[in-house]
């Protein structure tokens, strides 16, 4: 279930995850629009946010806490979360097109969507923590329908 006390990994992940994202608001790709996304998926996406943010904050196994197999899934975590950073500095240093926005790196599709989703889910298996399980699936829901919703209206 999880044990309350603040995470410092929680922190840096989601240092990780807003600092790109307030950079990218003033370097949004030319005729991006958030007009027309599904409510539903626009619902799940900012309950997802919600509660990855409190999860990730407030449940102590999310830190370092020795090595064990379970530690593997803190090290993907990790890897995605840098991939997640290498993905966004692709980004800024591209014409910041659309199709640049919703590109994927290397085997991912939509890497700027499932590499945080693919993190925060496996930070939550690292702990053990089942509530941020269930807010990756559902932020995961949400963000990668959204960005799924906007890529096949460009196709």
């Amino acid at each position: 279930m999880g044990h309350l006390g603040f995470s410092y990994v929680g922190l840096v992940f989601l240092l990780m995850l807003m600092i790109p994202n307030l950079i990218w608001a003033k370097h949004q790709p030319e005729n991006y629009t958030n007009q027309g996304e599904n409510k539903v998926l626009l619902i799940f996406e900012r309950v997802g946010q919600a509660c990855v943010t409190c999860t990730s904050l407030i449940f102590s196994d999310l830190n370092i806490h020795g090595w064990s197999i379970w530690s593997l899934w803190l090290v993907m975590a990790g890897l995605f979360m840098i991939l997640y950073e290498f993905w966004w500095i692709h980004y800024f240093k591209s014409e910041k097109k659309l199709e640049d926005f919703y590109s994927g790196l290397f085997f991912i599709p939509l890497a700027g969507a499932t590499l945080p989703v693919a993190a925060f889910f496996c930070l939550g298996l690292y702990g053990k923590v089942i509530w941020l399980l269930v807010s990756a699936v559902i932020l995961g829901i949400g963000h990668i329908g959204i960005h799924l919703q906007h890529l096949k209206k460009r196709a």
